[in-house]
């Protein structure tokens, strides 16, 4: 499947049923990740940090990229609810190890033990994909690993930025339409 058709397979998806979502960007979500937040969110850059030190993560390298934002999935503007759609790249071993230091009271707007069981079932599968490619900040072969800590950075800090808790909407089968047909009375009940 081409890079995208599930995310906008998704987006037709809510469309037809009368919800309008845009794709986002935050400045206090960029390539910097912990080290780039507000002095305000110290409690996450602490847990951030130990994800990131568990993950093999270069400090030094990280604190020197670009504030560029990340981009994201998409932003129901009303609320300020943010999506994200995860294919099966997201459920490595790696984002399973991230769980492990949420605290019991994070604001999630996805179940986190439905997503520690997806990352057991499709690990394997998701742990080779993209097995050498490098990130920066991450090194040879980081590129599971950083994106296993993008995708903390933004359950953590989205809330912590006065934003709804962010809805994660699983998709390890690629398929964007019917993520969204097994996730709409969910999304709909966070969106009123």
């Amino acid at each position: 499947m081409p890079v995208g058709d599930c995310e906008n397979s998704f987006l037709e998806a809510a469309a037809h049923e009368g919800i309008e979502l845009v794709r986002y960007k935050q400045p206090w979500l960029n390539q910097r990740g912990h080290f780039g937040l507000p002095g305000d969110a110290g409690a996450e850059f602490i847990i951030l940090d130990k994800i990131f030190h568990e993950l093999g993560g270069d400090g030094e390298a990280q604190s020197a990229k670009r504030t560029t934002a990340l981009p994201g999935d998409f932003i129901h503007l009303p609320t300020g609810t943010m999506i994200e759609i995860d294919e099966v790249q997201h459920f490595t071993s790696y984002r399973m190890r991230t769980f492990a230091h949420y605290p019991a009271d994070a604001s999630l707007g996805f179940d986190s033990d439905e997503y520690v069981n997806l990352c057991k079932k499709y690990c394997r599968t998701a742990d080779a994909y993209r097995l050498n490619k490098a990130a920066s900040g991450f090194g040879p072969g980081g590129r599971q690993r950083q994106r296993a800590y993008n995708d903390a950075l933004r359950d953590l800090v989205i809330p912590a930025m006065g934003q709804p808790p962010l809805i994660r909407i699983a998709a390890p089968d690629g398929n964007g339409t019917a993520a969204f047909e097994r996730n709409s009375v969910r999304i709909l009940r966070a969106l009123s």
